[in-house]
């Protein structure tokens, strides 16, 4: 027998999902028209917010309430007047901060575009490549990754590897595996003028964007990017290589590694960035890990399957997944370095 209360429970729960999904893409709206922005300068009721925005009163009220039932802005129910905090502000306002929610929603619905192959693939066991996505995948992502990069690789992540700080200073070699749009590569080849800077990724759509990134960033007289595999990419004497929340998306995870393996210098630092995860599922059943695992199932299984390696890691993979892979390619040192709430952080060492 159904148990009333529990069914209740259940209810409540696909509401709170429903309006989530229809949320994100009135998030999108409001980062695509500058909505949060104008809110930022100053409380408004519907008909002021749209004259800054110049967008339509009658859209832009149906936005707003929505917003506030969410959440995302607050109101007054008596003026109707909006408003956000300083917490929403800070969160859905600078996409060059440390922290911005809307990039997420961009990936998210990008990736959703994708439902009718991934459902074949689900029959046929065949693989969707990252290349194969829509664009709004490519740009959502690097929304999604860059604040956090942009908060912890320099102040944190780096500085916790062995000596690699140092090394950066005087002036090093670094891959930079995966990059995809070039944030990451970006941000070390500002805090690092000395060093020099090479990032690979096997979309060449992505690289094409990350070369104008770096030259609008003024970084590109010590930058490359081109397009090349994880398995393959050349160059040797690296003293740093970095694969940012990309390992777990690989067909052949292994090969990758052992290449990195071979084209470090005897002193040289792998750095993994990965999604916060436990080694078993029930360590994983979590807001953090149900975004990851539902991601996965559309973006990274996909891929590593149409790859054609041996493994398919997916999002959630763990650090003992992760110490196998490193270990088993020939790496005599592996530590957890760094963690936030959304990624583990490894120094891998040969």
């Amino acid at each position: 027998m159904v148990n009333h209360d529990k069914l209740m429970e259940f209810v409540g729960r696909f509401a709170g999902d429903l309006g989530a999904t229809m949320a994100a893409g009135n998030v999108v709206l409001g980062h695509e028209l500058g909505l949060y922005q104008a809110l930022a300068s100053g409380p408004a009721t519907p008909a002021e917010l749209a004259q800054r925005t110049r967008t339509d009163v009658r859209y832009l009220t149906e936005w707003l309430r929505g917003q506030a039932a969410g959440g995302y802005v607050d109101v007054d129910p008596q003026t109707e007047q909006y408003s956000l905090n300083e917490e929403q502000a800070f969160a859905l306002t600078n996409p060059d901060g440390a922290l911005y929610f809307p990039g997420a929603f961009v990936l998210a619905l990008g990736a959703l575009r994708a439902i009718s192959r991934i459902r074949e693939a689900f029959l046929t066991g065949a693989g969707v490549g990252w290349h194969e996505h829509d664009a709004d995948v490519f740009v959502g992502c690097e929304q999604f990754f860059r604040p956090n990069y942009a908060g912890n690789l320099v102040t944190s992540w780096i500085p916790a590897l062995d000596g690699v700080e140092a090394k950066l200073q005087d002036g090093g070699t670094v891959a930079d595996v995966g990059c995809g749009l070039g944030a990451s590569t970006i941000l070390m080849a500002k805090a690092f003028p000395r060093s020099r800077f090479a990032g690979f990724d096997y979309h060449d759509g992505s690289i094409a964007l990350a070369r104008k990134r770096a030259a609008d960033a003024g970084v590109a007289d010590r930058t490359t990017f081109d397009v090349n595999t994880a398995q393959s990419f050349p160059g040797s004497g690296y003293d740093l290589v970095a694969t940012f929340d990309c390992l777990h998306d690989m067909g052949d995870p292994f090969a990758a590694a052992r290449h990195i393996r071979d084209v470090l210098t005897p002193d040289g630092t792998w750095l993994i960035v990965e999604p916060l995860a436990g080694d078993g599922i029930a360590e994983n059943l979590n807001p953090v890990g149900r975004v990851y695992y539902n991601f996965s199932t559309f973006l990274c299984v996909p891929n590593a399957k149409a790859q054609g390696g041996r493994y398919a890691l997916g999002a959630q993979a763990g650090p003992q997944a992760i110490r196998q892979v490193v270990v088993d390619a020939g790496f005599s040192e592996f530590r957890e370095a760094a963690r936030t709430p959304f990624n583990l952080v490894f120094e891998a060492k040969p």
